[in-house]
């Protein structure tokens, strides 16, 4: 018997599951594909970062935009929740240069199966393979190994991630199985997402190269941060950072030098260089990696003598892209399920009793923990919600 369903087993749909469960529900977990947290796991694999440690009036404003819902979710559920959850799951963490927080394992399995572990122990049964297809009156329907399910629970929390890396079941076909039913969906679009460089023979001994200590700037936003030149373009935290200016068009810029002035880059250009080639005298002088300099070739290229310019170019190089990586190659999506549709408890108001959670709600965020924190504190706002409105249902 199932009293409460949840539609998708990534983290936010597990958080809703064991809040259901806490509440004494007996709840499902369905998923299409054979395991469960798959994305999860394929964070985990570049040391998963779970939160960011930091004032928490300071981790809200790193939400554009913030809905309502979110902020309310994220209050209940916040930094310091996060990683005593972490640890409740048996999980030692520490907190980096940056304030990110880590599990000392630096990977997501061990935490994943410790609280798959504990959910089985609450008695959540997993259902995995099933493909959710829609609704037959109040049922919700399923494509399963053994043929077609139906489900008619008197909760529903929808967790069906973004419309990023599909293989791991982000897919985002769930947005026409909403809009058959008039509920409003925004377009995605590529969140946290490199930027496409067609990039001439000569940057091809660079790829995979990091570029560190740049400032990167697009429309009105600038960070310090990194990047890595790759084959397909500039990929990394720094860029990942400008992704909601850049979908609006605005022009990438990079400081190669932030820590010295544009008169001192001047001054160095302009010291005699005797014999050396002009490019080994830029290394030297400005003590350049070779990335960068190649970097300053690409675009500004061929380089000015007239030390004033060059340095003007290196303190704010542009660079041509032709825009965002595709979606499925995006860490995570904007877009998708608008606030609109949803009152204050995450309810679809065109649909009592279905709840929403996780990335496949209409919201944005930068990397940094800031992703699976919502994403858990969403889980966590919708499953409490859901069960204290099936308390009002016979």
């Amino acid at each position: 018997m199932t009293d409460a369903l949840i539609v998708g087993g990534g983290p936010a749909g597990l958080m809703a599951a064991e809040a259901l469960a806490n509440a004494g529900h007996h709840v499902t977990v369905a998923d299409a594909k054979p395991s469960f947290g798959r994305k999860f796991l394929m964070a985990g694999k570049s040391g998963l970062n779970l939160t960011k440690d930091e004032p928490f009036e300071a981790f809200l404003a790193s939400y554009p935009d913030l809905p309502a819902q979110l902020h309310e979710a994220l209050r209940s559920f916040g930094p310091a929740d996060v990683q005593a959850w972490a640890r409740g799951l048996g999980q030692e963490l520490f907190t980096g240069s940056t304030a990110r927080v880590f599990p000392k394992a630096m990977k997501a399995s061990p935490l994943l199966r410790a609280w798959l572990a504990r959910l089985d122990e609450k008695g959540v049964t997993f259902r995995r393979r099933w493909r959710w297809t829609g609704w037959d009156a109040d049922a919700l329907t399923f494509q399963t190994p053994e043929g077609g399910m139906t489900l008619e629970p008197k909760v529903t929390v929808l967790a069906l991630g973004g419309a990023s890396w599909a293989r791991l079941g982000s897919d985002g076909t769930w947005a026409t199985l909403l809009s058959q039913k008039d509920v409003p969906v925004a377009p995605f679009q590529p969140s946290n997402a490199g930027v496409s460089v067609d990039w001439t023979p000569h940057m091809v001994r660079h790829f995979g190269a990091p570029l560190k200590n740049i400032r990167l700037s697009a429309g009105a936003t600038r960070l310090r941060g990194e990047a890595v030149i790759s084959s397909r373009g500039l990929e990394g935290g720094g860029i990942y950072g400008l992704s909601a200016a850049l979908r609006e068009g605005a022009e990438l810029t990079i400081d190669l030098a932030p820590d010295r002035t544009a008169e001192e880059i001047s001054d160095r250009i302009a010291r005699p260089r005797g014999k050396t080639s002009f490019t080994n005298h830029l290394r030297k002088v400005l003590n350049i990696e070779p990335q960068k300099l190649a970097l300053l070739m690409e675009f500004a290229g061929p380089l000015s003598k007239f030390p004033e310019v060059l340095a003007q170019q290196i303190k704010a190089l542009p660079i041509r892209h032709s825009g965002l990586r595709p979606l499925d190659e995006a860490i995570s999506t904007a877009g998708g399920l608008r606030f609109d549709a949803l009152d204050e408890r995450l309810m679809l108001k065109a649909m009592p009793g279905t709840f929403a959670a996780g990335e496949m709600l209409d919201w944005d965020a930068p990397t940094g923990g800031y992703l699976l924190t919502a994403c858990l504190a969403t889980g966590l706002y919708a499953g409490r919600a859901a069960a204290q409105f099936s308390q009002s249902r016979p």
